[in-house]
């Protein structure tokens, strides 16, 4: 099963000229490779071959690409007329419809067309590989090659060994990504597989703030954007891709993992798409939109009209809250004077539990995220019954800082450790489950979604294992919700004190 991707004959088929298979094409053609371009649809194939070739052209006219090159990329595409031509092939990728039975289908006939050595892969970014083997004799040549829209921007491809996957295949696959340009990760044949299923976290967590009125949507990525690097918030991202591809997919992987509540989604979330307000498709989502199509922004910073509190009472002893209040020019009382602003930086807690725990006029109190850049953004989150005037006169305070200020109501964890601890957990179990390596889960959700860091490294971002744990352990504490329960792999790492991407 050993390919020599380099030598000049190496030929892919691609099947379904859809924009995935368009973009797989494309840069098959552009890494050297002869390309069998297949769609049942008459006419379909050759309108692709026309469309990459003006995309090529228009890279080659900004001067991206050499104009021979361009050429070359486009003389090594061939529209295939017959299923039967693609017998040539050294690897068939298909990218057809979302649909079982049809991929079932396809994925006989090819077995009867191909060579016993041929490599077939599915572009399936939500089916299981092995349920599309199952229709084949010769199981250990299927595999998955999940890549990412659009391809060719897009440098990720995912290889996805099924059970029956031989590992020769794995490795002809990855070496064929490379060649298309490709940076290929390994990955087990799962609900999700690995970027979509370590992306559910971001949104389904969001929508759970949103939905408990912690905060509006463009608070909360405000919040991520800033505070974490984010570049898009969770409300922008799934306007932009759609709710009614973001909301069964989250029921996908839910119902695959058999409802484990860590990938849970809310009635919000189900209320949006069901209404048909699915995002910028629609003229309004999370977020409502112009005539233009231009985002409606909407008020994510805290006024900071009120007079400073010139003294503020720390409620417990932390350095680096005393630090960012000093900066600020207020003065600190190690003691409650009984009137001035109450400010603490709880870690996994909500203000409530916080002012309970210390005996705190939580009237007067005011928590502060430290998590993430701070220069930039802060969360201040007050208690029920808060004192306006004293959170104004804290607000004002902390923008002293230099930094906005959003002010959110109470919750365990704020919005970063809470949407940030879960990102990381679930990074941590997939590594504990096998469905990639810690590096290739870290590299994969940077790639595949522009993360500003893996889901493992999320974990170092807010402070490493034991504080993550920490943090879990006090949301779940709070709230009674199995959803925050910590993976096996963080929790002994923390116990540990062990660098969170410690191998087994």
């Amino acid at each position: 099963m050993a390919m020599d991707w380099s030598r000049d004959e190496a030929t892919v088929a691609v099947i379904g000229t859809g924009a995935m298979g368009r973009g797989i094409a494309q840069v098959a053609a552009q890494g050297g490779l002869k390309v069998l371009l297949f769609d049942a649809a008459s006419g379909a194939a050759e309108r692709a071959r026309a469309y990459i070739a003006e995309m090529l052209d228009g890279a080659a006219r900004k001067g991206r690409l050499a104009p021979a090159e361009a050429e070359a990329a486009v003389a090594r595409i061939h529209v295939i007329g017959a299923m039967e031509d693609l017998a040539p092939a050294d690897a068939v990728i298909e990218a057809i419809v979302e649909a079982l039975d049809a991929k079932r289908d396809l994925f006989r006939q090819l077995e009867a067309i191909l060579r016993p050595d041929a490599v077939i892969a599915s572009n399936t970014s939500s089916i299981r590989i092995a349920s599309i083997a199952a229709a084949c004799t010769n199981k250990a040549r299927v595999a998955g090659m999940h890549f990412f829209n659009p391809v060719p921007l897009m440098k990720l491809v995912e290889v996805i060994r099924a059970p029956a996957t031989a590992p020769a295949v794995v490795e002809a696959l990855t070496a064929l990504g490379k060649r298309m340009g490709r940076v290929p990760v390994t990955v087990s044949d799962s609900p999700g597989f690995l970027v979509n299923l370590g992306n559910r976290p971001f949104s389904t967590e969001a929508v759970r703030l949103a939905m408990e009125g912690v905060a509006s949507p463009a608070e909360i990525d405000a919040i991520l954007r800033d505070a974490v690097g984010f570049r898009m918030g969770p409300f922008e991202l799934m306007d932009l891709t759609g709710l009614d591809v973001n909301f069964p997919a989250a029921k996908i992987m839910y119902d695959g993992y058999f409802q484990d509540r860590r990938l849970a989604t809310w009635p919000l979330h189900q209320a949006m798409a069901e209404s048909g307000q699915l995002g910028r498709k629609t003229g309004g989502g999370w977020y409502a939109y112009d005539t233009d199509g231009k985002l409606v922004p909407q008020p994510t910073d805290a006024p900071a009209s009120a007079t400073p509190a010139a003294k503020l009472v720390l409620a417990e002893r932390d350095e680096a809250l005393s630090k960012l209040l000093l900066e600020a020019g207020a003065e600190l009382l190690a003691r409650d004077d009984g009137a001035s602003p109450i400010v603490g930086a709880p870690l996994g807690e909500d203000a409530s539990t916080f002012a309970a725990r210390l005996g705190l006029d939580a009237r007067r109190l005011v928590c502060v995220d430290l998590s993430g850049n701070i220069a930039k953004r802060l969360t201040a989150m007050r208690p029920p019954g808060a004192d306006p005037a004293a959170v104004a006169a804290a607000v004002s305070r902390l923008a002293q800082t230099g930094a906005k200020v959003t002010v959110i109501k109470d919750s365990p964890g704020f919005v970063v450790q809470r949407v940030v601890a879960m990102i990381g957990n679930l990074g941590c179990e997939m590594a504990q489950i096998g469905i990639a390596s810690p590096a290739d889960i870290d590299l994969a959700m940077k790639l595949g979604l522009n993360y500003p860091r893996g889901s493992l490294e999320m974990v170092d971002f807010l402070g490493g294992a034991r504080r993550v744990h920490e943090i879990l352990g006090r949301i779940q504490a709070v709230t009674g919700d199995d959803r925050y329960r910590p993976s096996l792999w963080l929790r002994r790492r923390a116990l540990l004190d062990l660098p969170v991407n410690t191998p087994d």
